[in-house]
């Protein structure tokens, strides 16, 4: 027996030597040559430039704070179903955080987990899907930043109603995403406060976003378009159409401003995908748990005016326009 126990001792100082030669996995991240490096899977909901851009700003803000990480990038294009198959893998995966890019990833993430710490950001109402119960209440394992300041929205359609001075407003979007009905009934609110009317148009594809803004010619005065996935993703063909019809354009997010619409009271995404990454740096660090962490809204909001969208679509740019916020001419 005791050269049995003896044999077994060996072996197991042995396999724990060997262990030692690799990497050796620890709670909250893997040690490799010396370095704690983490795994995080970035889940985003489809291709379009804010949420990439929100993508790279949460990357930037943990190299900027010298955390080492190996990522698992993975895309949805677009594709609910898509959404819960790559949240259920990075579970798997034993991955050490999630970041979330968008509503439809932040709620497919914490159906598959409620250990590992989710950051989400693009999402519009956190509160209204479920992923907290208040800012200053962030969920267990989950927290993040939101698109959607309270006085963005409020600037651009005060800008369609005294500026444009447009009576019918057209509004396309996806009754699918939960964030989209959010924004369509406060532009509705703020719309009806301004003696507007809103023009409702729903479409469950992109491929449905021309016909759509093709039903709202002599119907509507402006079109606005939320920060709404589906349409973002197909917002050439509204574009097109505003540009052809002498529709005035506008829209939620400065990214989408810059391809072809009037105006939008914004900010960069960038900017929330930084301040992303440094919560999630934050709880990597072992200095915050998430549920230490508010939601957080964008941190600037300007209104912002593209001057030669607005010519195409056939309004008169005025200069006293740049009281109200800056202009953008286009690189």
């Amino acid at each position: 027996m005791k050269k049995g126990v003896k044999v077994l001792s060996f072996a197991l100082a042995g396999m724990m030597m060997l262990a030692g030669c690799g990497s050796k996995e620890s709670a909250g991240g893997t040690e490799k040559d010396g370095e704690k490096v983490f795994k995080i899977g970035i889940s985003q909901y489809a291709t379009h430039p804010s949420l990439d851009a929100a993508t790279e700003g949460f990357k930037k803000a943990l190299a900027d704070k010298g955390i080492k990480v190996e990522y698992d990038e993975q895309n949805a294009q677009g594709e609910s179903a898509n959404v819960q198959t790559i949240s259920n893998n990075f579970v798997g995966d034993k991955v050490d955080l999630i970041f979330a890019n968008a509503t439809p990833s932040a709620t497919g993430a914490l159906n598959a987990t409620k250990d590992i710490p989710i950051i989400f950001t693009s999402v519009t109402d956190p509160v209204g899907a479920e992923l907290v119960k208040a800012f200053d209440q962030p969920g267990d394992n989950i927290t993040g930043t939101t698109d959607n300041h309270p006085e963005g929205t409020a600037k651009t359609i005060n800008f369609i109603t005294e500026e444009v001075k447009a009576k019918n407003i057209g509004v396309i979007y996806n009754s699918g995403e939960q964030n989209s009905i959010a924004q369509v009934d406060e532009v509705k609110k703020l719309a009806e406060g301004k003696g507007a009317k809103l023009v409702e148009v729903s479409v469950s594809t992109s491929a449905e976003v021309k016909q759509a803004a093709e039903s709202l010619v002599g119907r509507v005065d402006a079109i606005y378009i939320p920060t709404d996935n589906t349409v973002v993703s197909a917002l050439e063909s509204v574009i097109s159409v505003a540009n052809s019809k002498k529709i005035p354009l506008f829209v939620g997010e400065l990214d989408s401003m810059k391809k072809g619409a009037v105006a939008a009271s914004g900010f960069e995404y960038f900017d929330i995908g930084y301040q992303s990454g440094l919560m999630a740096a934050e709880i990597l660090s072992g200095n915050k748990k998430p549920s230490e962490i508010p939601v957080e809204l964008p941190s600037s909001l300007t209104l912002v005016i593209n001057k030669q969208a607005a010519e195409a679509q056939g309004l008169e740019v005025k200069d006293e326009w740049k009281d109200l916020g800056e202009f953008y001419e286009g690189k």
